[in-house]
């Protein structure tokens, strides 16, 4: 097949259409080297679906966080959480802390 025989046929005379080879390349220059090309925004868009997950998690958190502190506005308890989580007493008060032996962390004597 000749380059004369080639160029009879219909799809080569489309595709050396000027305005297809224009197009062709300007297609290419936005889809791959653009500053806004096609990967720039497909990058942007798993960083923002990234970031709506985190700022979810944080919403979830704050209100978990609201919850424990209008629970901890009660004086008692407030007491209690003292109590429990820094083991706190008031004067003239003795605590026992009883720990069961499967609730221990032991260490490994390899």
């Amino acid at each position: 097949m000749a380059f004369k025989d080639l160029k009879q046929r219909k799809w080569f005379k489309v595709m050396t259409n000027m305005y297809v080879l224009v197009l062709s390349v300007f297609v290419v220059w936005m889809l791959f080297f653009d500053t806004n090309s096609l990967l720039i925004h497909l990058e942007l868009r798993k960083e923002i679906k990234k970031l709506e997950k985190t700022q979810d998690f944080l919403r979830n958190e704050i209100a978990r966080d609201k919850k424990i502190i209008e629970k901890l506005s009660d004086e008692d308890e407030l007491e209690r959480f003292a109590r429990e989580e820094y083991y706190l007493k008031k004067k003239n008060e003795e605590i026992y802390l009883i720990e069961y032996e499967d609730s221990l962390k032991l260490k490994d004597k390899n």
